[in-house]
């Protein structure tokens, strides 16, 4: 009975905070790779090797989790919006890597 609860309380908390730390794989390869233009041609970000310096540097900017999320989405000065172009969950997965990574506060 004890594992039955423990497992539907874990599945709820999962349903509850989609794409969490869980999916910086998944936010990674979204950074270097499922985002056209990639990341990685215009920012700075250490874990993912790139070294581009049209964006910010998201070492030092340390965006939060919402701040990314609203740039991705919507786009911000010569940044594109990237809302038509990935899912929820890729720009989720995106936000949480970045804020794991850069050691941003969530």
């Amino acid at each position: 009975m004890r594992k039955t609860v423990l497992a539907v309380s874990l599945s709820l908390l999962a349903c509850s905070y989609p794409a969490l730390a869980g999916d910086t794989k998944k936010g990674k390869q979204v950074f270097t790779e499922e985002a056209q233009p990639s990341c990685t041609v215009c920012h700075t970000l250490s874990d993912a090797g790139s070294s581009g310096t049209i964006g910010p540097d998201l070492d030092e900017m340390k965006p939060s989790r919402e701040q990314v999320i609203n740039a991705v989405t919507g786009g911000v000065g010569i940044m594109p919006a990237f809302n038509e172009s990935l899912s929820s969950e890729q720009i989720e997965a995106l936000a949480d890597y970045i804020v794991e990574v850069a050691g941003a506060t969530r």
